[in-house]
């Protein structure tokens, strides 16, 4: 059998392209590439805001002059996995 079965995504970088496209780089060599017009927080961010990113859970992207947060699931599509298992991310990884 081939495919990804039981491997838990893991974001490794980020980075933003000049067409307007977030590219979320997995640790298992998955590249995830998502318009920004399907993340509207993250696209009014400057291109300086947007620089400064940080990784928190392994699961989750936070940029640390925005308050924005998006969870992995948030691109993939699946929020009934997190929407309920969401932790609460302390202050001293703003």
């Amino acid at each position: 059998m081939e495919g990804i079965f039981g491997i838990e995504p893991v974001i490794k970088k980020l980075s933003f392209n000049n067409n307007g496209k977030m590219e979320v780089y997995l640790e298992d060599g998955r590249v995830l590439i998502v318009p920004l017009k399907i993340f509207p927080s993250i696209k009014k961010l400057s291109l300086s805001q947007r620089k400064n990113w940080q990784i928190l859970d392994d699961q989750i992207i936070g940029f640390k002059d925005g308050n924005e947060y998006v969870h992995l699931e948030q691109i993939l599509g699946k929020e009934q996995d997190y929407k309920y298992s969401f932790t609460k991310i302390p202050p001293s990884q703003r």
